[in-house]
């Protein structure tokens, strides 16, 4: 009986040593997409702010693949905050209606990298300012989970072939296609808005109007 015992334990202490082993060897998780991207060196917030046009963006959102055909015309404007973080105005037609929802992108330890969190903790959304000319165009990442997204922003609707070419490189590089590339109608902006018809994304998150912009709107992926 002594003998099994120690059989026993003995059989007992190898399969823990390969379990521990097999730990040891086991492959780290694959980047993701975002860890990819390399940020804008340099980056001068100040440089980015004032007036955006949503050019272009690349995603597999499935809402924004079913509403291609209804896109609108869509703006941004961002202001620096702190020398660091970003109050984030955008304006953009629900329901035919100008409607402007505010977001604060928060700043991260790594530059050019921001935080926008949503109303839940998985909701969170990473955002990266990849490539800027700030005179002409800035291309961001988006990503929310394992899901990532690319929007193109002009200083003016329109943008040179030239930027576009960049895009679709930055899209074709994180695993996007043209297939899921979508451009946005350069005329029917919102300028502004009425305080009736202003959501702001930290202070009223439980609002039902929010709720529903965010479900059906293509800018940021936070349904």
């Amino acid at each position: 009986m002594a003998a099994l015992r120690t059989l026993l334990l003995l059989g007992l202490l190898l399969m823990a040593r390969g379990q521990r082993a097999a730990q040891r060897r086991r492959p780290p998780p694959p980047q993701s997409a975002l860890e990819k991207v390399v940020a804008q060196e340099g980056l001068n917030l100040h440089q980015l702010s004032g007036k955006w046009f949503l050019v272009g963006m690349a995603s597999h959102c499935s809402y924004l693949a079913e509403h291609s055909h209804q896109l609108e015309a869509t703006t941004v404007t961002m202001t620096v905050l702190d020398g660091q973080s970003l109050a984030i105005s955008t304006f953009r037609k629900l329901d035919r209606m100008c409607w402007e929802i505010r977001q604060h992108y928060l700043p991260t330890q790594a530059p050019g990298h921001f935080l926008l969190k949503g109303r839940r903790k998985s909701s969170k959304v990473n955002v990266v300012v990849g490539e800027t000319d700030p005179s002409s165009f800035v291309i961001l990442y988006y990503q929310k989970g394992r899901s990532i997204s690319v929007k193109l922003y002009g200083r003016t609707s329109k943008v040179s072939d030239a930027v576009v070419d960049k895009f679709e490189q930055r899209v074709r590089a994180v695993g996007l296609s043209e297939d899921v590339t979508y451009y946005f109608p350069t005329y029917g902006f919102c300028d502004s808005t009425d305080e009736f018809h202003v959501l702001n994304g930290g202070k009223h998150s439980q609002d039902p109007l929010l709720a529903l912009w965010l479900q059906r709107s293509v800018l940021l992926q936070l349904a």
